[in-house]
């Protein structure tokens, strides 16, 4: 994953961990109104708690064991890789996009952040400057030339080192 994927699960984290003090003072709340097996607020509140705990430990799983890939030491582009920003044109329609190849926490199709995991960044991923990516989709395959390939990731300022 690259820095920026990081330092967002790792904002994510700590959001989470600061929510058990409110959780434990839910639970502790329920608990006051009498009969727990009877108690929905309990049940709700027990609840957040377990979901809150494993998202916890799925993200810190998930950090222990990233590897972190920052796009900008590449320096000159001359395949599709991870972190890399390609721009394609629809070989059918001319229509060009540009993309970025990144992880799946950091995927965004609005800003144009794909998966290398999805099938167009699967079928990018290798690929060098006019080379044509076949995705298949469910509606038949598109077809893709890559027209550039650059690096195009920012730093916010809470991941600058």
């Amino acid at each position: 994953m690259t820095p920026r994927g990081y330092a967002a699960l790792r904002n994510e984290l700590t959001r989470l961990k600061a929510m058990r003090p409110e959780i434990a003072r839910a639970i502790e709340v329920a608990r006051g109104h009498g009969d727990l097996s009877e108690n929905g607020d309990y049940d709700a509140a027990k609840e957040k708690s377990g979901m809150t705990e494993a998202k916890i430990r799925d993200i810190e799983a998930r950090l222990a064991m990233a590897e972190l890939i920052d796009p900008r030491k590449f320096g000159e582009m001359t395949r599709v890789v991870f972190g890399a920003s390609v721009k394609i044109e629809d070989v059918d329609s001319g229509e060009q996009r540009v993309l970025s190849i990144y992880g799946a926490e950091e995927s965004d199709i609005e800003k144009g952040w794909i998966s290398f995991e999805a099938p167009l960044g699967k079928a990018l991923i290798g690929k060098e400057l006019g080379d044509v990516a076949k995705v298949p989709l469910p509606g038949g395959a598109r077809e893709y030339e890559i027209v550039e390939i650059f690096v195009s990731y920012q730093y916010e300022e809470s991941e600058q080192g």
